[in-house]
Parts: structure tokens; sequence; C-alpha cells
């Protein structure tokens, strides 16, 4: 399961409606083996394309120094799909080489970069296995949803 704060989840959301019609992409760091995204870098699209995304490699080997110095791994990889269902491609899957990481899935397709709700799936991606994953998205002002913070008795 994909737990996420409310907050990272709609910045993933408004980042692939801005970039629609061309599909967005981007990490969500967090602390080495905490599985908790935290810090959420927005890439370029270095494809710039609608139908496919890559990541620029001087960007993408900036981002991974800066996780390596911070104690930091990949948490979340996403992208957006903007004419199909939020579901991996072949190629998606060919290109997936975190196994740590859950894959984020966002489709504009049906309202693009206008109002309306999106698809937001998540999935592990392990040797070619897609496994689709509940998301828990977490408001941080509700603390009913979050276990690890006392509950008041008042």
């Amino acid at each position: 399961m994909l737990t996420i704060d409310r907050a990272i989840r709609d910045a993933i959301v408004a980042h692939a409606k801005r970039d629609h019609p061309d599909e967005a992409c981007g990490i969500v760091a967090g602390p080495e083996g905490s599985d908790t995204p935290v810090r959420l870098v927005e890439m370029v699209n270095a494809a710039g394309s609608p139908t496919f995304y890559e990541f620029d490699s001087t960007e993408l080997l900036a981002l991974y120094k800066q996780m390596w110095d911070a104690d930091e791994e990949p948490v979340i990889v996403y992208h957006s799909h903007t004419a199909t269902e939020a579901y991996p491609s072949r190629t998606d899957i060919g290109l997936a080489s975190e196994p740590g990481a859950h894959y984020v899935l966002v489709s504009t397709a049906e309202h693009g970069n206008n109002d309306g709700p999106v698809e937001f799936r998540s999935y592990r991606i392990v040797d070619g296995a897609v496994t689709e994953e509940e998301v828990r998205v977490l408001d941080p002002t509700n603390t009913d949803q979050n276990p690890a913070t006392p509950r008041s008795n008042d």
C-alpha cells in the first residue's frame, strides 16, 4: 500500500495537469528504508511527448547525488498518461528499474488540464510483474488517519 500526504498527491496531480498534453514525470524521495514519500521533485520530460516520458539524464544524475548525500531514495516514481488509463504500458514496465519504488500513474485523459477528477493509481513493478496497490491519502489536518498521532480524549 502506498501512503501519501494529500499535499504531495495534489502536487503530482497539478504537475500532470499543467504539463498536459505532454506527459509529466517526477520522483518523490524519502528517507532510505522508510517507504515514506517526503520530497517531491518535478522532472523535465526530456522527450516532450504526449505518449512517452524520459527523465533528463543530467537532471536525474544530479537528483540521485542529492538523494545519496541526504540518505534518501526514490519512494515514488510517477508520470502521467494523457490519452490512456493510468496503467503501466509495456514501455513503462521495461523502464521500471527501482524494485522498491511505488510507480504512480496519473491519467489526465478525461479532463486534460481542465478542472475535473483524474485517475491516480499506484503499482509495484518487479521483474516485469505489475501489481496494483491501494493508495491511502493522508490529510494532515485529520489526526484520526495517522495512528502515530495520539488521539485526544477531550
